[in-house]
């Protein structure tokens, strides 16, 4: 019988199966449970990468695994000529933990969909067919999500892409107003930036954005895939800066690390557009109550299990023990950032980041670099990672370090 690894390289993504075999990688997981992913053979991972993002709640939270089971059992997919009462349900939740006043919910499959729709339904209701967005920045790989996200390698084959885009440097308040003008529908900006490395912008730039966007009558679209539903030690990642969208886009963990799912939220003004065509967006499975009972019981698991607080709590440990390696491997690493559990260590060169990659997963730890960026290696464990497990990752890191700096000397 073939292994996963030859099928992959005969059925999947034959380039995809040399890199994770160059990074030591090349082993099929076989279950996982709250922070750790097992192999066929039953070795442990801590799990670090988190889907990326997806698993805030660990993986196979019982909550929510029982949650879908009972839905699996009454309806997994809907009529979508009845009404849905999960689907229904869903929206009210998210409307009740989201800031401002985002009334309605379009559930959908991923992030990028949503995206999709964030974008569609900013042109549809300001009549305007700009977008303004930042360099570096990740919304997806569909046509439309890739027009407004920010690294060439993944947009050039694909060119052209959706007129009317324009990419400015991520934290310039100046550049940003610059872009803005009376074509712009939207500014779409995530919060933090992952894909990019974990960059944090100026704490004025959000709140400058929201205040340009007022004023040129624009909307302010809030990527928060990735931020977002307690990741950074909040709820959503806006909310440090106070800052409220007209847009929020969300994914990655809304599923609760058990099924897909995505979401754009607006309210009841920007929403008039379903009103005069109730079908104008629609998807075959958003919304479909499996997911949606997911989405259900990962909100109140981050209520009812502080998730915020585990994630800052957490994540302010695993900063603090990877800010000491800094220091000690000057000569390696360059900088160390984030909020919450996501946080981001960045090397002197992506060849650097990738013996350090190797390197933890010897040492049963997983965490990848950023797509849009692979000269940082990105930690983004569940929040309900334990402060054991967090010193196992410093551990780990510590030695993959010492590791790294021994081959780059031999080499040298």
């Amino acid at each position: 019988m073939a292994s996963v690894y030859e099928l992959y390289e005969k059925h999947v993504n034959p380039g995809w199966a040399k890199l994770v075999r160059f990074m030591g990688l090349d082993r099929a997981e076989h279950h996982a449970e709250g922070c750790l992913v097992y192999d066929e053979d039953g070795v442990a991972f801590l799990d670090c990468l988190g889907g990326p993002g997806v698993f805030t709640a660990g993986h196979r939270h019982p909550a929510i695994v029982a949650a879908v089971h009972e839905q699996l059992d009454r309806m997994p997919l809907s009529s979508h000529l009845l009404l849905n009462p999960v689907q229904a349900q869903a929206s009210e939740r998210l409307a009740a933990v989201t800031p401002g006043d985002l009334q309605y919910s379009f559930l959908c499959n991923s992030g990028a969909e949503a995206n999709e729709g964030a974008l569609k339904l900013a042109r549809a209701s300001t009549g305007r067919p700009g977008f303004v967005s930042a360099i570096g920045g990740f919304h997806g790989k569909t046509l439309g999500a890739l027009s407004v996200s920010g690294r060439e390698v993944y947009r050039r084959p694909f060119e052209p892409l959706l007129s009317g885009c324009v990419l400015v440097p991520f934290g310039d308040v100046d550049a940003l107003a610059a872009a803005v003008n009376q074509d712009t529908a939207a500014v779409l900006l995530e919060p933090i930036q992952g894909e990019n490395g974990i960059i944090v912008p100026p704490d004025e730039y959000l709140p400058a954005a929201r205040e340009i966007c007022s004023e040129a009558g624009a909307l302010l679209i809030l990527d928060e895939v990735q931020t977002g539903l307690a990741r950074t030690g909040k709820w959503f990642a806006c909310q440090w800066c106070d800052v409220e969208p007209d847009i929020l886009v969300l994914g990655k963990a809304l599923g609760g690390g058990v099924m897909p799912a995505g979401a754009f939220m607006a309210g009841a003004e920007l929403w008039e557009v379903f009103a005069e065509n109730p079908l104008i967006h629609s998807s075959t499975f958003g919304g479909n109550p499996l997911a949606c009972a997911a989405l259900v019981a990962m909100l109140r698991v981050i209520e009812e299990e502080n998730l915020c607080d585990a994630a800052a709590a957490r994540g302010a440990q695993l900063q603090g023990r990877l800010q000491e390696l800094k220091e000690r491997f000057a000569e390696l690493v360059l900088d160390v950032r984030g909020r919450g559990v996501l946080v981001g260590v960045e090397f002197a060169d992506a060849d650097i980041a990738g013996l350090f990659i190797a390197g933890l997963v010897q040492r049963r730890v997983l965490a990848a670099y950023g797509l849009n960026n692979p000269k940082v290696v990105r930690f983004a464990p569940p929040a309900v990672i334990s402060e054991e497990q967090v010193e196992q990752v410093a551990a780990a890191a510590d030695g993959a370090l010492q590791q790294t700096a021994e081959v780059l000397d031999t080499i040298s």
